[in-house]
């Protein structure tokens, strides 16, 4: 599906949000469904794994798609796509000829260079900026540590690396603002089942605050970002998407925020707490655990979520979270967030695996708790119950398949 222009959004205006900056309002009543406004990417890429699956130029899924001529590596819908997303493409096709299996760089690299190449041939306003420009982006640079600072380093060595025949550099230091940017703005573009499908800058989208009590959520249709709302929202009222992943505890979220924006969230759920005890349930055992045996458990379940992202092999990951659950389960309830991360962790790699009757066993523990602990219209919530749908359905079990699906 090819982006279309993002209509005006007319019953939206850019304001001064106290205390947040910059931010976006409403000038009139939105209902539940109704959709604010859309933006198409400034510029995106696709994630390297996914390639022969998903169109390069509009990242839409299809099967038969056609290679490009060169590189081979590059697959597209058909000409149209091919021929638009030949601006972009080009930065990457001869140095993939070039590389072979040795071009590798991160999607934060491949989308700075697409920026640089834009702003280049296109240095007027885009329809992806009818309300914030990519220049006005805000990097956080006086906030970074000396860790951040480094990555960002080897990003640009990178990009100098893998790029040069197409592409004019700024020097180090704009450089090293522009990476801050896009760490700070881009977004990760989803597919139903919320699998990674690319990276992407929508500038319009950008321009919205978070809470973690959203009234709006972001969708994706290829290249194109739709925002919803979930609330009613009434005239004068801000526009709040969510930054991050809504299931952990108020100190778990705030960290996350942080650590990759900068700052600490003060909506009524990070001040009041009130979701913390159930999303942290403990066992009803005739002799309770201490407070430390508590605090210990949340912190050996934070170690491994952090192990998880380093870790490369699907049955190394099974393995620690069956572990992990057993050692858990002793102290948590199944219902408590850590114990859902390890599940979902674990249903994905019996995804993987194709051993779907595994996965659908640890669906249908996660589903129940999932529905209490996000907020209403979640899209992780959804997109549990199309994984549902689409188990009971290649397990022959139809009536609960529709049931789930229609959820």
């Amino acid at each position: 599906m090819r982006s279309e222009a993002a209509p005006q959004p007319a019953g939206l205006e850019r304001f001064v949000s106290a205390g947040k900056g910059r931010g976006l309002r409403a000038r009139r009543r939105y209902a539940v469904g109704e959709l604010l406004f859309s933006c198409p990417a400034y510029t995106a890429v696709l994630t390297v794994s996914e390639r022969g699956s998903h169109c390069d130029g509009c990242l839409a899924r299809k099967e038969g798609l056609s290679k490009c001529g060169r590189c081979k590596q590059a697959f597209y819908c058909n000409v149209e796509c091919q021929k638009e997303d030949w601006p972009m493409h080009k930065l990457e096709c001869s140095a993939m000829c070039a590389y072979g299996q040795n071009w590798n760089p991160s999607e934060t690299v491949r989308l700075t260079a697409r920026i640089l190449a834009k702003q280049k041939t296109h240095p007027e306003r885009t329809q992806s900026e009818k309300l914030l420009a990519v220049k006005e982006f805000e990097s956080n640079l006086d906030k970074l540590d000396n860790e951040k600072r480094e990555l960002i380093q080897n990003d640009i060595a990178a990009l100098h690396h893998f790029y040069s025949k197409h592409l004019e550099y700024p020097d180090n230091a704009a450089l090293v603002v522009l990476f801050a940017q896009v760490n700070c703005n881009g977004f990760t573009i989803e597919d139903e089942e919320l699998s990674h499908l690319g990276s992407a800058i929508f500038p319009d989208v950008a321009l919205m605050n978070h809470s973690c009590c959203p009234n709006v959520i972001v969708t994706y249709k290829g290249t194109l970002a739709e925002v919803r709302a979930v609330k009613e929202i009434e005239p004068g009222e801000e526009v709040f998407t969510s930054y991050i992943d809504l299931l952990y505890p108020t100190e778990d979220r705030n960290d996350r925020l942080r650590d990759a924006y900068f700052f600490n969230c003060d909506c009524r759920e990070c001040i009041t707490k009130e979701k913390d005890k159930e999303k942290l349930e403990i066992r009803k055992l005739n002799d309770p655990p201490s407070v430390e045996t508590v605090r210990d458990m949340i912190k050996y379940a934070r170690n491994v979520i952090e192990e998880f992202r380093r870790a490369k092999h699907y049955k190394y990951i099974l393995s620690v979270c069956e572990l992990s659950l057993d050692k858990m389960g002793a102290v948590f309830e199944d219902s408590n967030v850590y114990m859902l991360h390890m599940m979902y962790q674990a249903m994905g790699v019996c995804l993987y695996m194709q051993d779907w009757e595994s996965a659908l066993r640890y669906g249908q523990k996660i589903i129940r708790p999932y529905s209490k602990h996000y907020p209403p219209y979640s899209l992780n919530v959804a997109s549990m119950w199309l994984k549902l749908g689409r188990l009971y359905m290649a397990l022959e079990n139809r009536t609960a398949g529709v049931k789930a699906l229609k959820r």
